[in-house]
């Protein structure tokens, strides 16, 4: 696909998708204050809301990303859109708390599908010289659907109810849908006619799974230390499991390349450092601040704009600019952004959020990018899929753990209460542990990124 109006519609139905699944991410985060309300949910439930959506990403990204290389990437992307879709109107119409979960969970599967093949798609439509720009704009799209869920999703919640930001999805969905069906007359399979790796699929959702529900009850008793050890388990049977294989669903040998492995265990660090972020700031500028969804949306939109509209010029920078420079400094200006939020409390200045905002959004911005583009340019074209859904895994798993970190301190702190006010300096300590544990995370990984290969001459030129 040489063409470039062929190649710009690849990217707009790519940023089209990837613009409406972290628009559903962030305005959920601002609905869950309403949402408890409406269904009184406890804590800990209403964290499970969001970690359900982020639990399918991360255990079902990297099937949907080997299932693409094998029957095509567009076809697995248009399910996911279909799926996606439905699933957002049956959200809409959820009677009950626990439904809710279940259906946010299916739309969390849709979305599995859409990121896990969305870089793929533009990596098999744009050549390598070209891709720093279309990752670019690819990231932007992301961190656009972002804001626009904290302000227009914030806006949708206080004028019409949180059930709005499901029902938003829909018309989009069927627009992206027509340019599919439409458009699109051909499909990329790097891998068509291999065998899909069935035992290796069921093995790595039951283990992120696992892991997951043994992080939310690990204070609980001992439940919650053998389910981790289970996971921990399965996570070695998997790996065994995948180097016997001629076609596993996860290569192990990519991560021989120092570069790759580098560049995506820092994907997955920054994302389990930043992306409980805006859940935390959420409930705490609503419980604690008083404000309203749509006012706290509007600070917290901070953040993604920066990313937003950053994220094309750190892209082109990729393209010229030696990688760990621009990761690091990045990564540098995250964890300062992160440890302002170790230190607030009841009585902390607006303008203090809002500085760390843009400090993350601005490190986010310059890190993004260059990991996606150096980690997707050291692997050859028939894996793009596999490569692609491990960059997202990464992205989600890292997201996963964030929300993890939560539900652990929440557990610990709160319990199986309703974050009401005779809980809020209680709340406050677990937001307060929770950055320390995301500043201290990030901070070291600074110095990985450090080590990272000197230039891109140490990625294969595929």
């Amino acid at each position: 696909m040489k063409d470039n109006g062929l190649k710009n519609i690849v990217l707009i139905t790519v940023a089209l998708g990837s613009f409406l699944v972290p628009f559903m991410g962030t305005s959920l985060n601002i609905a869950l204050p309403s949402i408890g309300a409406d269904f009184a949910l406890n804590a800990i439930l209403l964290s499970w809301i969001p970690t359900a959506f982020i639990l399918a990403n991360a255990a079902l990204i990297l099937p949907f990303g080997r299932l693409a290389d094998i029957h095509g990437r567009k076809k697995i992307f248009t399910y996911g859109v279909i799926i996606f879709t439905f699933a957002s109107f049956l959200a809409a119409i959820s009677p009950s708390g626990i439904l809710l979960l279940i259906f946010v969970f299916l739309q969390g599967i849709g979305c599995s599908m859409i990121f896990g093949t969305g870089v793929a798609l533009i990596s098999s439509a744009f050549r390598e010289r070209e891709r720093g720009r279309a990752y670019g704009i690819y990231v932007a799209s992301v961190y656009t659907g972002i804001f626009s869920g904290l302000i227009l999703g914030g806006f949708l919640i206080q004028q019409f109810g949180w059930r709005t930001i499901f029902i938003f999805n829909i018309p989009f969905g069927i627009l992206i849908l027509s340019i599919l069906l439409s458009k699109f007359k051909s499909d990329w399979a790097g891998s068509k006619g291999e065998n899909f790796d069935f035992i290796g699929s069921i093995l790595f959702i039951f283990t992120m799974a696992v892991l997951m529900q043994g992080f939310s009850t690990l204070p609980n008793g001992a439940t919650g230390t053998y389910l981790i050890l289970i996971g921990l388990l399965g996570t070695i049977v998997f790996i065994k499991h995948e180097n016997r294989l001629k076609y596993p669903l996860l290569r192990i040998s990519i991560f021989k390349n120092t570069f790759f492995t580098i560049s995506i265990i820092s994907i997955l660090i920054i994302n389990l450092g930043t992306s409980a972020m805006t859940y935390l700031l959420s409930l705490y500028l609503q419980y604690l601040k008083l404000l309203s969804p749509n006012a706290a949306g509007i600070i917290l939109v901070l953040q993604p704009l920066s990313v937003a509209v950053l994220s094309p010029f750190a892209g082109r920078i990729s393209d010229k600019v030696e990688t760990r420079t621009i990761t690091s400094i990045g990564m540098a200006i995250t964890t300062i952004g992160l440890s302002l939020f170790i230190f607030l409390n009841e009585n902390t200045p607006l303008y203090i959020i809002i500085l760390g905002l843009v400090l993350v959004g601005t490190g986010l911005a310059l890190f993004s990018s260059p990991a996606t583009t150096a980690s997707m340019s050291s692997v050859s074209k028939s894996i793009y899929g596999t490569a692609s859904a491990t960059v997202s895994t990464m992205v989600f798993t890292g997201q996963l753990l964030s929300m993890g970190v939560v539900l652990l301190i929440f557990a610990v702190y709160l319990g199986n209460v309703q974050i009401t006010f005779q809980y809020y300096m209680t709340f406050l300590k677990s937001l307060n542990t929770a950055f320390l544990v995301y500043t201290a995370v990030c901070f070291a990984a600074i110095f990985a990124l450090i080590l990272m290969g000197k230039n891109k001459n140490s990625i294969n030129d595929n």
